[in-house]
């Protein structure tokens, strides 16, 4: 990639109006998703990590289900559930509410695709971290959301903010669920990998130069989230 890139016009191919819409909306959407996956995946990951119920097998799967699919059918599955015919979507067009084609139903696909990262690495962190701290608060009359805001999530806030930010560089980087439950419309649906996909053909510089910042962020995500001392 880089020996196809024109280097003295790169400024120009990803500075240019369009190349500007689209990675603004992919930061707002992402920053929105990754909030998401935060409010969902923290109880989720502690469930799954603390409960030894029958059913936590069921909920595993469910939750991880999206890592094995293939975003396309993420994104079947959203439109049938929040299009305007859909299980849900129907209505919600009842009360003016529309999801799909609108950037809530890119945030909506970006956090489907993306829980799954925040909740494995969040629950792995907790299960090393082990219950006898939050065992000892609940011992000495700490409630239950304090155990987790005072002594649990402080244990575990490595692994919480390597699966934070493994979650917004995947929403960054999603496109089939986007494109399929969203659309591309400039300006509200279409991300910089949707905008990436659409130069493909008509300026295939700018669309190289595109994809070079996409793998520059995927290098500042690795250097973020890989362990302390490993090569």
């Amino acid at each position: 990639m880089t020996t196809r890139i024109d280097w003295a016009a790169l400024p120009t191919l990803v500075t240019s109006e369009g190349a500007r819409s689209a990675l603004l909306l992919s930061l707002r959407t992402s920053s929105a998703s990754t909030v998401l996956c935060l409010l969902l995946g923290v109880p989720l990951a502690t469930v799954l990590a603390r409960s030894e119920a029958r059913w936590i097998g069921l909920l595993r799967a469910l939750v991880l289900l999206p890592l094995v699919l293939p975003p396309v059918v993420g994104g079947i599955a959203l439109l049938a559930a929040f299009g305007r015919q859909g299980l849900l979507g129907g209505h919600l067009e009842t009360f003016g509410l529309r999801i799909a084609f609108t950037s809530v139903a890119v945030v909506l696909a970006q956090t489907f695709v993306s829980l799954p990262f925040l909740v494995v690495s969040l629950e792995g962190a907790l299960r090393t971290a082990g219950e006898r701290y939050d065992v000892v608060a609940a011992s000495l009359g700490a409630r239950p959301t304090t155990v987790l805001r005072r002594v649990t999530l402080p244990l575990v806030l490595p692994g919480l903010a390597s699966g934070t930010v493994l979650a917004f560089a995947r929403s960054l980087g999603e496109f089939g669920a986007t494109i399929t439950f969203a659309g591309s419309l400039e300006g509200t649906t279409r991300t910089l990998p949707l905008l990436i996909y659409n130069l493909r053909v008509t300026d295939a510089d700018a669309a190289v130069a595109l994809s070079l910042v996409l793998v520059a962020v995927a290098v500042v995500v690795i250097a973020l989230v890989r362990p302390r001392g490993a090569l």
